[in-house]
């Protein structure tokens, strides 16, 4: 089964609000310590695959955030998936901007 996790980027104007929403969609509870190496090791190994990001008004994000934060986390999500593609992950992880 397909994992789809979608954002919007009207919601996402900071970091924090990024990390807020992945902690929300994937259920990642009080622990979660929101920086972009948990991040990281939560979307590259800790989640079951197929998975389909979703980033929607990503422009919206993009505008709000700064282009310099926006494109950290831009960045994070495309090394998720190149990571999975060379793996050979069939199904693995892919991220969409939209």
């Amino acid at each position: 089964m397909v994992m789809v996790i979608e954002i919007d980027g009207m919601k996402i104007k900071t970091m924090g609000d990024f990390h807020a929403a992945m902690a929300g969609v994937l259920d990642l509870g009080p622990y979660y310590r929101p920086n972009m190496a948990a991040l990281w090791d939560i979307l590259s190994t800790d989640i079951e695959r197929p998975v389909r990001f979703i980033w929607r008004n990503s422009n919206q994000s993009r505008a709000a955030m700064g282009k310099e934060v926006f494109d950290q986390v831009r960045d994070l999500l495309i090394r998720v998936q190149e990571q999975d593609e060379e793996f050979g992950e069939e199904e693995g992880f892919t991220v969409r901007f939209e």
